[in-house]
């Protein structure tokens, strides 16, 4: 069965009583009229933040965002951004990756001939099959215009605790967004970059405008009124929800760390395939090996 057909039976388009909005749209100076929805909006306790940035990204700002965010696991946090090739798709993934729901809001109609853009049709299916939503005030067949981005950037704007930038030009729609966060006062994050990069003119702008730059997930939290991993109590069911019956085994074991090769012996599986489980896990940011020791990160 085609993509299409799939998203389409088992997701299909809702509008949205007015008095069942996002209460956080409400409250900006022009909601939308109409919205319409696939799948499920997340709980009102979840916090929201909007991660942006631009079609034209470094590797520094794609590892900047999926580090950023696989650091959110376990936190009742979910990622809004815009479906849009580049940073927004980029945020999309990781959130997945990480067991985080995400909510995409497309510049768009939310239907599957016209949804924007076609190349991310793949990804609107695992934002939706993974507990995720997207939203949109366009009618279904409404195919993106100009003007449809920076209108659309007002609905992630508003429904965000915090917009967070991850590489923009300064002449970028991307800015828009951050513009619209400071008239609904939410606080505004950005992640420094280079000084030889185009992309970043627009994070250093907006850290000069007073934007607060963000280096690390532990200072990602505390922006969004978390306390930081070391100082909170984990919560490793929630956690690593996600992860496979072998990686569970795993974690379980590194409730403290663990010698490598005593780690080995006690999962109790052949060397080459408990070996290949660590070397995910590692690539996924859930352990690390430190002076011979594994460890959870």
């Amino acid at each position: 069965m085609k993509i299409e057909h799939i998203i389409d039976r088992d997701f299909p388009i809702h509008e949205l009583k007015k008095k069942n909005f996002p209460e956080a749209l409400l409250e900006i100076p022009e909601p939308p009229e109409k919205l319409y929805l696939r799948g499920d909006l997340p709980g009102p306790n979840t916090k929201l933040l909007c991660v942006v940035g631009s079609r034209r990204y470094t590797n520094y700002g794609k590892e900047a965002c999926e580090k950023l965010i696989a650091g959110l696991r376990g936190y009742d946090v979910a990622i809004v951004s815009g479906l849009a090739i580049g940073i927004d798709g980029i945020a999309h993934e990781a959130a997945i990756n990480t067991g985080l729901k995400t909510i995409s809001v497309p510049g768009s109609g939310l239907g599957v001939t016209s949804l924007h853009p076609q190349a991310h049709i793949g990804l609107a299916r695992k934002i939706l099959e993974s507990g995720g939503c997207m939203l949109s005030e366009y009618d279904a067949d409404f195919k993106a215009t100009q003007y449809s981005f920076p209108q659309r950037n007002r609905i992630m704007a508003g429904l965000s605790s915090a917009v967070l930038i991850i590489e923009a030009e300064i002449k970028s729609g991307t800015l828009i967004t951050s513009r619209l966060a400071t008239d609904y006062n939410k606080d505004v994050l950005t992640v420094p970059g280079s000084i030889f990069s185009k992309t970043s003119e627009g994070p250093h702008m907006l850290i000069r405008l007073g934007a607060t730059p963000i280096t690390s997930s532990k200072e990602l939290l505390l922006a969004l009124g978390f306390k930081d991993r070391d100082s909170a109590p984990r919560n490793l069911e929630l956690e690593y929800a996600e992860c496979s019956a072998e990686e569970k085994k795993v974690i379980t074991l590194l409730r403290e760390p663990m010698e490598k090769d005593v780690l080995l012996r006690s999962l109790n599986m052949p060397t080459g395939q408990a070996n290949a489980v660590l070397s995910v896990m590692e690539l996924k940011g859930l352990i690390k090996e430190v002076l011979g020791e594994i460890k959870l990160t």
